[in-house]
């Protein structure tokens, strides 16, 4: 049998050869771009200093936690940063947490940067969003939740100078006026997502003013503002028409029917809707709604609409095919009659948060209709219905889908991080 010669060429590098000297810095790029994940991605960079310097340039995303020199080396290696981190927890803030001198050493090193978040950062001010402002103009989200040391000052800043903010998250700053969401119309004409629950300074008049300049608003949430109403909704609803797909009103008491009517009248691709606490909704607007929005509407939210009746729910179960999570939550007139839309509309439900707290009217036949039509079921929350027990759904011989959690009892003040993050 006669051998074939095999060529250095077939055999790949020769023998003795160091990776590093066979590789170029792009050839290591390649490498690191299919690796899946960020563990993997920072093993790359412990190979040896050449690699760890590849896997820094091309590093885009960081969430730390870290003081004024540590901020300097990173943005010394970290070159290409993207999207940066800086939150802290609501709960537990460590000290003395972000500082403006360290949102200065940001706006100067890390000229790349698209995404800030800053999530319970409570010691920065005015003077910090300023140097943001005049370091980033290229930013285009922001996000400054519970920065309760903010005041209009640097917010308008932000507004002025960020004139490519797509999105900017504000809830309880407090301080916020009309005035800015007036400079928000003038500079921010991209501007998608907009967060201001819990400003409960914002009036009708800020609202129709933001749109006027601003009409690709995306989601928008002013929950908890308190002077908000059917005027300033039905001109987002109107302006904002093709693009609003959330709006989140949760305990804006002054909202009526005529916003809901302005959504379904002018809104095809609303997602997702949050209008707990508004007690002066009733089942026709709903119903209108539902009509309009019956292939866009995953995400319902109205606990403590207590005009809310069978009539409406049983027709969000027999339209909307596509909801995924609804809350009826303290709607104490609903009864077993109102699932009976699961049966009408005549498909399976996509169907897997249920919050349906304290309506005492509800009984196992209700939860059997959910278990006979809801195949994705992930979490059904029936505390303080009376009528509905561990023992009573055992009794019944209802069967749960495994991996299902069902909350019969605890407090009805309690947080659940994934429900929370539908609504």
């Amino acid at each position: 049998m006669s051998s074939s010669k095999v060529t250095n060429s077939e055999e790949g590098p020769p023998r003795g050869v160091c990776i590093n000297d066979a590789l170029t810095d792009d050839e290591l790029r390649a490498i690191l771009s299919r690796l899946p994940g960020d563990a993997d991605r920072d093993v790359f960079g412990l190979v040896c200093k050449r690699w760890l310097r590849v896997q820094s340039s091309d590093r885009r995303r960081l969430c730390v936690r870290a003081g004024s020199s540590m901020l300097r080396r990173m943005a010394d290696r970290f070159t290409g940063i993207v999207e940066l981190d800086l939150s802290q927890s609501a709960s537990r803030s460590y000290y003395p947490g972000v500082t403006d001198s360290d949102l200065s050493i940001i706006a100067g090193g890390f000229r790349q940067l698209r995404i800030l978040k800053l999530q319970n950062c409570k010691g920065i001010t005015d003077a910090g969003l300023i140097a943001l402002a005049s370091g980033l103009p290229s930013l285009q989200s922001l996000d400054l939740t519970n920065c309760r040391k903010l005041t209009i000052k640097g917010l308008v800043a932000i507004a002025e100078w960020c004139c490519k903010l797509r999105s900017l998250n504000l809830t309880g700053c407090r301080s916020i006026t009309d005035m800015l969401l007036e400079t928000l119309s003038k500079s921010c004409s991209h501007l998608e997502e907009l967060g201001l629950s819990g400003c409960s300074n914002i009036t009708d008049s800020g609202l129709s003013v933001l749109v006027d300049g601003c009409h690709h608003i995306k989601l928008l949430d002013v929950s908890k503002c308190s002077k908000i109403g059917d005027i300033g909704v039905s001109k987002v609803a109107k302006t904002c028409n093709s693009s609003l797909n959330t709006l989140k009103l949760l305990d804006c008491h002054k909202i009526g029917d005529d916003s809901i009517y302005s959504l379904s009248a002018s809104c095809p691709n609303l997602d997702t809707l949050v209008i707990g606490g508004c007690q002066n909704i009733s089942d026709e607007s709903i119903k209108s709604l539902v009509h309009s929005c019956s292939e866009s509407l995953r995400q319902l939210r109205m606990d403590w609409c207590l005009n809310i009746s069978d009539s409406s729910l049983s027709c969000v179960f027999s339209n909307c095919r596509n909801i995924a999570a609804l809350d009826i939550s303290c709607c104490d007139t609903v009864t077993d009659a109102a699932f009976l839309g699961l049966k009408r509309g005549g498909y399976r439900s996509s169907l897997k948060v249920l919050r349906a707290s304290n309506c005492p009217r509800i009984t196992v036949s209700a939860i059997s209709l959910i278990l006979e039509f809801c195949d994705s079921l992930e979490h059904l929350d029936v505390r303080s219905c009376p009528q509905i027990t561990e023992v009573s759904c055992s009794e019944a011989g209802l069967q749960f889908p495994e991996g299902c959690k069902i909350n019969f009892n605890g407090s009805l003040t309690e947080a659940n991080v994934m429900v929370d993050v539908f609504f």
